[in-house]
């Protein structure tokens, strides 16, 4: 019986040993960017440590997740959308991140108060505009883009897209239910065409004069400043960038975050925490900024210098799990006022 034991827990060591061996980290994304896959090489070169990816939309994986339940292989679980974070930890699918590193590595206002996910980098929604048709001082908050003076010059992407919901999530969090569908019915008057397209067609709109000014992602402007397509930096040249409700007692502007989470029962959860280090910490940060051209976590780093031209901003403190919580009154309100 004492052999039998040994032998048992010789087998066990070895299985173990064996699922070291693998040495690596299994991430569910709904991240598409260029820059992860240089992250992701950059980080198994220093540590040996192997990432591997299913791609695949949120509400696939947070669904796959929960069918697979302990069994996972999935170590992380990373989107653009701290809404659809939320939405994961509800459905009970994610454990508490405590690692002092990784804490000192994060902004203080956009961490999450429970610690089931870490931003790795944000970006602003914001208003871009024409510098031929719209003066600086005609702009001043996301309300005001509801004021018929905008009638017909107003351009936007989908009620379906994450970016739009988490926007309609944090006004509706932020104004209530009644003002916030007021506002979606005076903006959804104004709209120079029905919605379509994606930021970047949002500026390029601009740019062809089919309306004056648009709700983008502030990262989107810098991948048109950037990129090697005359069409798309002349399409960035024709706007300016304007963040609303930045006067003094004001909110600030709707932000939303890129982030990890860990799965509850992670396999490989030692060299997930080895990648988040790496992911919030200044070497890769800066290389996010300036390839991805969104805003850092660290608050050592600082934007890319495209970015850094537009100037500081004063950011809306919502707590970003909101974003998740009013997900379904905000899609109530798109319903409602006709955002198509």
């Amino acid at each position: 019986m004492k052999r039998y034991l040994i032998l048992i827990s010789i087998s066990i060591f070895l299985g173990s040993c064996t699922k070291n061996e693998k040495n690596e980290i299994n991430i569910y994304s709904k991240r598409h960017y260029e820059v992860d896959k240089l992250l992701y090489k950059k980080f198994e070169e220093k540590t040996g440590i192997k990432v591997n990816i299913v791609k695949a939309g949120d509400d696939e994986l947070l669904e796959r997740l929960k069918n697979e339940g302990l069994n996972s292989p999935a170590d992380l679980y990373v989107t653009v959308d701290a809404g659809k974070l939320q939405k994961g930890v509800e459905m009970e699918l994610f454990q508490k991140i405590i690692n002092d590193k990784i804490d000192a590595n994060v902004r203080s206002e956009l961490k999450d108060p429970h610690k089931y996910w870490i931003p790795i980098t944000y970006r602003a929604r914001l208003i871009v505009y024409s510098k031929d048709r719209v003066s600086l001082d005609q702009l001043s908050t996301y309300e005001d883009l509801a004021n018929p003076k905008w009638k017909g010059r107003i351009l936007v992407r989908s009620s379906s897209n994450a970016y739009n919901q988490a926007l309609m999530s944090a006004m509706y969090a932020n104004l209530g239910k009644d003002d916030v569908t007021k506002w979606s019915k005076g903006l959804v008057n104004n709209f120079a065409r029905n919605p379509k397209g994606n930021d970047r067609d949002q500026v390029k709109a601009i740019a062809a004069g089919q309306g004056d000014l648009a709700i983008v992602n502030s990262y989107y402007i810098g991948l048109l400043l950037s990129s090697e397509k005359l069409a798309e930096i002349d399409a960035g040249n024709s706007v300016s960038i304007f963040f609303p409700n930045q006067a003094e007692g004001d909110r600030g502007t709707h932000i939303n975050i890129s982030g990890y989470a860990m799965t509850k029962n992670p396999p490989n959860k030692e060299n997930a925490i080895k990648l988040l280090e790496y992911l919030t910490g200044e070497e890769a940060q800066n290389i996010y900024v300036n390839n991805s051209y969104e805003y850092p976590a660290n608050p050592l780093v600082n934007p890319s210098d495209i970015v850094s031209s537009w100037g500081d901003f004063k950011i809306d403190n919502l707590d970003l799990n909101l974003l998740g919580s009013f997900r379904d009154d905000a899609i109530k309100v798109f319903d409602k006022t006709g955002w198509k």
